[in-house]
């Protein structure tokens, strides 16, 4: 199973992840959000090894300028959670980065609108909630696409993950459930070592 860890810290949490294989490692710039990251801190995600990680720069609506300072020199993948349209992800991707457009579901409805994004990459569902980690319906999860190109988020944890896994799912994004209990944006190691053995011991 793939897994992507969101709201990382470049200086505190990324070392620890591309030790445990970690499929993907998020970065929210986003000012609203506890998990934002100082565009100073980016510098520091040059000095790493990735191995077999890619970093992911999570934004809502990014401009062109900031696409092609920031993005470009130091991200493989731009994750898009604003009203961007397949003609803007086809844009952005032409500027040589690969795409993971969110599509929020709250009902059966909604599953289909994945299919106006087809020049994404990775199509990640995830719940209205955002970053309030909200529980994806358990009766939608199983009525996802199937395969690599789709991910899902949503309240994942340790506890969920196994029947997530017997309903089809290979690929996962976490943020809130791997933070420490009384501090919103500070990753719990911890807990991120036990979630991936876990993991990984659901796929032996």
């Amino acid at each position: 199973m793939k897994v992507k860890i969101c709201g990382l810290n470049p200086a505190r949490d990324v070392q620890i992840c591309i030790d445990l294989g970690v499929s993907f490692l998020g970065f929210v710039f986003y000012k609203k959000s506890p998990r934002n990251i100082n565009l100073t801190d980016v510098k520091k995600l040059e000095k790493y090894d990735k191995r077999n990680s890619s970093f992911v720069a999570v934004t809502v609506n990014p401009s062109n300028e900031f696409i092609k300072n920031i993005i470009l020199k130091n991200f493989e993948y731009i994750q898009l959670h604003g009203s961007e349209t397949n003609e803007r992800i086809k844009e952005i991707k032409s500027m040589g980065v690969k795409i993971i457009k969110t599509v929020k579901i709250s009902k059966e409805s909604e599953i289909q609108n994945y299919k106006i994004y087809k020049d994404a990459d990775i199509i990640l569902f995830d719940t209205p909630g955002m970053e309030r980690s909200i529980e994806f319906p358990k009766d939608l999860i199983f009525k996802l696409p199937k395969g690599e190109r789709y991910a899902l988020a949503g309240s994942v944890s340790i506890d969920n993950i196994e029947n997530i896994k017997k309903l089809g799912v290979t690929f996962c994004d976490l943020s809130s459930n791997l933070e420490l209990d009384k501090q919103i944006g500070y990753k719990d190691h911890q807990k991120i070592n036990k979630f991936i053995k876990k993991v990984n011991e659901l796929e032996n």
